[in-house]
């Protein structure tokens, strides 16, 4: 981490852009990662419209109010993207592993990208 930059960015980072085709740009003043440029799967929030440092992230149906009921202490429902089911990731509580980080962001690239770059991901 360098010193203006927030905790947690540059794993986030990591690990989005390990990810097939992903790419980097900021949208709405904040870093996100899409796929091929043009879907977004995830977004860095740094204290976007309220108080949390947290990942935003694409979720498949039913994730969000899954992960919700398992700890809400760590996954909201983040403004504007919450209503389409994304899900809120506080990277600012403890609780948080990085491999689960990793499975989580894995699992919102899966939500956007087709089905020919999901192909080059590891099995699960």
């Amino acid at each position: 981490m360098t010193g203006t930059e927030p905790a947690g960015l540059a794993t986030v980072r990591r690990l989005c852009l390990a990810l097939p085709e992903a790419t980097e740009r900021l949208s709405h003043g904040e870093p996100c990662w899409f796929v091929r440029d043009k879907k977004m799967f995830a977004m860095f929030a740094n204290r976007h419209h309220d108080d949390r440092l947290a990942c935003w992230l694409a979720a498949a149906p039913g994730e969000q109010p899954a992960l919700l009921a398992d700890d809400p202490e760590l996954f909201f429902v983040p403004p504007y993207v919450g209503t389409r089911g994304w899900v809120g990731v506080r990277l600012d509580r403890p609780g948080l592993a990085s491999d689960v980080l990793a499975e989580l962001i894995t699992e919102a690239y899966r939500v956007v990208a087709p089905a020919g770059l999901i192909s080059k991901l590891p099995t699960r």
